[in-house]
């Protein structure tokens, strides 16, 4: 009776087909909000979903008539969610944004950052040969080639000892730690069909210390992680099924102004690029004939960084500071001082990732090591430990140079790196943990007076009396002249590292205390009050550093400070739906992934083991960015208003809040 009446009136199942055509054109859109891509930018498709059931699903009335359909209307219903699952993997195969979207949106991005003209070329080579006049570009083009496949194979044997000659020490450090880490999360890495498609020179920077060149390469491989034990054979086999990445990275070189190019006899031939004597290569990294440091960028170009090309920027900082700090030391350079400050970031994460903090004994100092101890041994107690997993840096950058002729100079080293983290189980499987990006100020110090070394140039790990490599032992004296080591009488040492935040308050109390020292002094001294000095940063004693540029232009500040609202919220053990809604308007407004958000608010307080605490001067500082966040448009609506007032709540500053919005 019921199928002649379907027959019969074919249109009473019209209704069912409406509905059945909405679900699927309503699912569509969810595949973005299950995968957190899609490019960089939310689709408008993701604000229809904000009218019913809260904003994160289907309707439940379009569920509903769904199944009542499906009982009443089998013949039909069924049939076409066939068709429609069919068509809806189609979709979310071939034509939704998906990660290979957002590789090739970035891979465009780095081209347009990498372009140079020919003109530009020209000019650098000519300034090159002015001071080396056998200087060639395309015999060191075919170089860097060699280097990036020999790098890739050595990375994918996980020995790196066959271009260690070539990697300054932090570069090399920066390959093992990470070799580690992977261990240590039981993967390996899996390449197959390395290819260089072009390498270019797209820059040059001159200093009277040393020569920089920054050069594009442009290659395609086929990679994938696999368990730990595979063989290299498997693991190739492995990478040798997926589909392979086409990516660009930037490679910077540097070289001492004098030095020259050798024909023939450099270690592209194994020789010594300084005497041309066979090299064999050895821990020290140091010719048995002539004893150079082969690897320190005096005698041929060393490898000093790789960028991504996305990251990749055009532009040469100016540090506060740095004139004054070289009145004592003419020596003093951005490079080594860049390179030592990455090479204690990599012992540092290597340290925290093996709980072994006597790894950082001849580089850090006993305030560094006591905290660190301190911070390491609570967590045990608790059954707990860091997690570092895929972690990487974007820039390492000296902000300011302090001098203190009675006691130690400091340098501020801001670094930015991004990593899987968070606190786990100290003996378990590593939680499921986003990648965040991470903002810390590293803090360096070293004896007023002290030189720097420039015979080991970029080989920075290295004892600074007899220019012996150190070692990762528990001594804190060096194991061949016995100098003692990490109280940063000679060489610069970690003395903290800190959030930006934490950092941002103490850096304005102490400039403070300084101020006002000056001015008693002052006072003493004439009677009469001067004017009251600017911080090393150019900013008001009270001001603190302000970035408010840099949090609204920079997307990973932007993910950085969103993903902390995320653990704040979470840190209580419950997000309320208001909560997760006015995140989800954050995410959207701020083109960051809501699906990272989500695991940032799984993953809770563990994500961020330093949540500001409420109240605080650094909540302040962390409430007045997301402030600047609001205001990029220059007003706050009253969604933003909302989501502030929550943020405000949770840190403890409801009283403060307006005062920072102002009259916006």
């Amino acid at each position: 009776m019921s199928s002649r009446s379907t027959t019969k009136h074919p249109w009473r199942w019209l209704p069912g087909l409406v509905t059945v055509s909405a679900l699927l054109v309503l699912a569509l859109p969810l595949v973005a909000l299950a995968r957190g891509g899609g490019g960089e930018h939310y689709t408008s498709g993701r604000d229809r979903n904000n009218g019913g059931g809260g904003g994160d699903g289907l309707p439940f009335w379009l569920i509903f008539d769904l199944i009542r359909l499906i009982f009443l209307y089998p013949k039909v219903t069924v049939p076409l969610l066939i068709i429609g699952g069919g068509a809806y993997w189609l979709y979310k195969r071939n034509l939704h944004p998906d990660a290979t979207t957002r590789r090739a949106l970035d891979q465009r991005e780095a081209e347009v950052r990498t372009e140079v003209s020919g003109r530009d070329v020209q000019g650098w080579v000519n300034a090159l040969k002015l001071k080396d006049p056998s200087f060639q570009l395309e015999p060191t083009l075919e170089k860097v080639r060699w280097l990036f496949i020999e790098l890739q194979k050595s990375w994918f044997r996980r020995d790196m000892t066959p271009v260690r000659p070539f990697l300054s020490d932090a570069t090399w450090q920066r390959f093992n730690v990470q070799l580690g880490l992977m261990q240590a999360q039981g993967v390996r890495d899996a390449l197959a069909d390395m290819k260089v498609l072009d390498v270019q020179l797209i820059g040059l920077h001159q200093t009277p210390w040393y020569d920089s060149i920054h050069v594009r390469v442009r290659a395609s491989i086929r990679d994938t992680d696999v368990p730990a034990n595979q063989t290299d054979a498997q693991a190739m086999a492995a990478a040798s099924k997926v589909a392979p990445e086409t990516f660009t990275e930037v490679w910077t070189f540097v070289r001492k102004p004098g030095a020259q190019t050798r024909i023939g006899e450099d270690l592209f031939q194994g020789k010594c690029p300084n005497c041309g004597a066979p090299y064999k290569g050895g821990a020290s990294n140091t010719c048995e004939f002539c004893n150079a440091v082969v690897n320190s960028g005096n005698y041929d170009w060393t490898l000093s960084e790789i960028t991504q090309g996305v990251e990749h920027v055009r532009h040469h900082k100016q540090v506060d500071g740095l004139m004054q700090a070289r009145a004592d030391d003419p020596a003093l350079n951005l490079e080594m001082l860049e390179d030592r400050a990455s090479l204690l970031f990599w012992k540092w994460i290597d340290a925290q990732s093996r709980n072994e903090t006597q790894r950082l004994t001849k580089v850090a100092n006993a305030d560094a090591l006591t905290k660190l101890n301190a911070e390491l041994g609570q967590l045990a107690k608790q059954g707990r430990r860091r997690v570092f997993l895929e972690c990487a840096v974007g820039a390492v950058d000296v902000r300011a140079l302090e001098v203190h002729p009675e006691s130690f100079d400091e340098a501020q080293v801001e670094i930015r790196w991004s990593a899987r983290m968070g606190i786990g189980p100290a003996n378990e499987k590593p939680p499921s943990l986003p990648t965040v990006p991470q903002r810390w100020v590293f803090t360096l110090l070293r004896r007023h007076g002290a030189k720097t070394n420039t015979d080991t140039g970029m080989s920075t790990d290295r004892c600074p009396q007899c220019n012996a490599p150190t070692t990762n032992s528990a001594a804190n004296t060096c194991e061949f002249c016995g100098t003692v080591l990490g109280n940063g009488e000679r060489d610069w040492v970690l003395a903290s590292a800190l959030p930006f935040e934490s950092w941002n308050v103490h850096h304005a109390q102490r400039t403070s205390r300084n101020a006002a020292r000056y001015q008693e002094a002052r006072r003493s001294e004439r009677g009469t009050v001067a004017p009251p000095p600017v911080d090393v940063g150019g900013h008001g004693v009270d001001d603190g550093v302000d970035d408010g540029d840099r949090v609204v232009t920079d997307v990973k500040e932007r993910e950085r400070l969103l993903y902390m609202m995320a653990a704040i919220a979470a840190a209580d053990g419950e997000v309320s739906n208001a909560e997760r809604r006015l995140l989800k308007l954050c995410a959207e407004r701020w083109s960051v992934s809501w699906a990272n958000v989500e695991m940032a608010l799984n993953a809770g307080p563990q994500l961020f083991e330093r949540l500001v605490p409420r109240g605080s001067p650094e909540a302040e500082v962390f409430l007045r960015h997301i402030v600047e966040m609001a205001l990029v448009d220059g007003r706050i609506d009253r969604k933003e208003r909302k989501m502030l007032q929550i943020a405000a709540q949770h840190l403890g500053l409801e009283e403060r809040l307006p005062a920072l919005i102002g009259d916006h």
